[in-house]
């Protein structure tokens, strides 16, 4: 198990992604099998109402989840909610951001909540979500 420093109510982690291009969702796409023409062929989306292709909504949850998990540890991680808020377009550049909200004594360590979100270029929230950790006790 890793050593993790416990945080306090307020710390913050950020990382930013992109632009984000076509190939990298598509390449999402390949990864996770989620073949959806919407998110890779031009035609279908535009055919569908869209003004074009557009991200696969996981791949943001992935993004949000990975920051969390480097920040905090995946071996201590017990619980990540996600919701969809906004779609993301090739061209954007991603934020993923992490605020811990409470951190308190738990069983078997010390609880630490974290508000986590994904947020465009644009000022939009695509993401919104938390998750829950349990830290070794010091």
């Amino acid at each position: 198990m890793s050593t993790v420093t416990v945080p306090a109510v307020g710390d913050t982690a950020e990382r930013s992604f992109g632009p984000l291009t076509v190939t990298d969702i598509v390449r999402y796409a390949g990864a996770s099998g989620d073949f959806n023409p919407l998110h890779h062929d031009e035609e279908a989306a535009r055919a569908a109402g869209f003004a074009g292709i557009f991200s696969i909504g996981m791949f943001q949850a992935a993004l949000v989840g990975t920051l969390a998990t480097d920040w905090l540890g995946a071996e201590s991680i017990r619980r990540i909610t996600t919701r969809f808020k906004e779609q993301v377009w090739p061209g954007d550049t991603l934020t993923v951001a992490g605020t811990v909200s409470a951190v308190s004594p738990a069983y078997g360590g010390i609880a630490v909540e974290v508000e986590l979100t994904c947020t465009r270029d644009t000022g939009g929230v695509a993401i919104a979500g938390s998750a829950e950790f349990l830290l070794p006790a010091a």
